[in-house]
């Protein structure tokens, strides 16, 4: 049956595109990639999930956080090509995980991935993060930039204050709230250039945005071995995400369509991420939240705000305005975001109860703890290296294999 777009569903799709505009610009802000071309990403990766799922999983994919630190780096030391040739090979992980629970089953692959492996993983994300925020709200040896510090203050106590009012639409946005707020008293301090905004074009991209399109991607060892196993804890994420949007809508996505089309989705939609030059693209608990509070759940809805995105990121000027963004606003969100991040490792070990007087528990743990904070990368071989977090992953993931159960 051919559904038919109403102006309420068009409504709809905007509270959405609210939903998931602050988390999906952050990402490229602190990797230092395009916000206009990550837009663009999430709502192309959108549409291709939908297509994958045929079409009645009503989720929106956004910029993941998992992958920031990961992409930092190999942005900075290796350019946008090797960003791009690293986030179509966590597409491919994706996809051969797609195929491997088609042929082994959920449960098989998830053994992999206990929470003893997944919680430490993503606590050592968050932490790992954790000085990149505070540089970014003003802190340099031993001293934080008051006007910095200020701005970072105002963005960080209006999120706090937004996300404990309670049955309020605002709780769904804290963070465009708290960007733009920051934004205003930025602008009174004098922090930001107007420039970029008066010279953008009202349509069409930046020299950025154009690069980033434009650049071939390169699949060297390097960018693919610090990239590509990310996806492999995101993994367990996406079938968190199913999990809850399918409660909240009130079906099992499990069965149909699949966890392993939903999980193609992802694989499919951070490829084409990774061609367009934007960052590796995941499904938004945000917008299941949106779910949760309009109790409208047509998956038509989402692939209106998949549109809206798309055009959003072609608007020039939007995305000049983006990139006036002052560090400081942003580093304000980063400081709360990644933090959340590894409370989010400290939940999924709660939830498990995992018991730490089990000297297996702790073993695991501490070795990724340990490897993923203190090691920034190790050079295999010439110009092959591998990042922390990759290194603390596979010691984990083994580990959990080899040493035997406590009784």
């Amino acid at each position: 049956m051919r559904k038919i777009v109403t102006k309420t569903n068009l409504l709809l799709g905007v509270q959405h595109v609210l939903a998931m505009f602050g988390a999906t610009v952050l990402v490229p802000f602190l990797t230092g990639m395009d916000a206009s071309i990550a837009l663009i990403s999430a709502g192309v990766g959108t549409l291709l999930f939908h297509l994958c799922t045929k079409g009645i999983v009503p989720v929106f994919l956004g910029s993941s956080f998992a992958f920031i630190g990961a992409l930092a780096l190999v942005l900075k030391e290796n350019g946008i090509g090797a960003v791009k040739g690293g986030v179509i090979s966590a597409g491919l992980v994706y996809i051969l995980m797609s195929y491997m629970i088609k042929w082994f089953g959920v449960d098989k692959i998830k053994s992999f991935f206990p929470p003893v492996v997944v919680g430490p993983i993503i606590m050592v994300i968050g932490l790992r993060l954790s000085p990149t925020a505070l540089a970014m709200a003003g802190y340099s040896n031993g001293n934080f930039d008051m006007k910095s510090l200020a701005i970072a203050l105002v963005v960080i106590i209006s999120m706090i204050f937004i996300s404990v009012l309670e049955k309020s639409f605002f709780r769904l946005v804290p963070i465009l709230i708290s960007v733009i707020l920051g934004y205003i008293v930025s602008i009174i301090f004098g922090m930001v250039d107007f420039t970029p905004i008066i010279s953008a074009k009202w349509f069409g991209f930046s020299e950025n945005a154009w690069s980033s399109l434009t650049t071939f991607p390169e699949f060297s060892l390097t960018s693919i071995l610090g990239i590509a196993p990310i996806a492999l804890v995101v993994f367990i994420e996406h079938i968190g995400d199913i999990t809850t949007n399918g409660a909240v809508v009130g079906k099992d996505f499990f069965k149909n369509p699949g966890i392993s089309r939903t999980v193609l989705g992802d694989g499919v939609a951070t490829m084409a991420a990774g061609l367009l030059g934007g960052p590796a693209n995941t499904t938004y608990g945000e917008n299941t939240g949106v779910l949760a509070v309009t109790k409208v759940y047509d998956p038509l809805i989402l692939r209106i705000a998949a549109v809206y995105a798309i055009v959003l990121g072609f608007i020039g000027k939007f995305g000049a305005i983006l990139q006036t963004i002052p560090q400081p606003v942003m580093g304000g969100v980063s400081i709360i975001l990644f933090g959340m991040i590894a409370a989010v490792g400290v939940r999924t070990v709660v939830d498990a109860e995992l018991n730490f007087t089990h000297s297996r528990n702790l073993i695991v743990a501490s070795l990724i703890f340990v490897l993923g904070i203190a090691i920034d990368k190790i050079v295999v071989w010439k110009t092959v290296s591998l990042s922390g977090l990759a290194i603390a992953a596979i010691i984990g993931i083994l580990l959990n294999k080899i040493l035997p159960q406590d009784r």
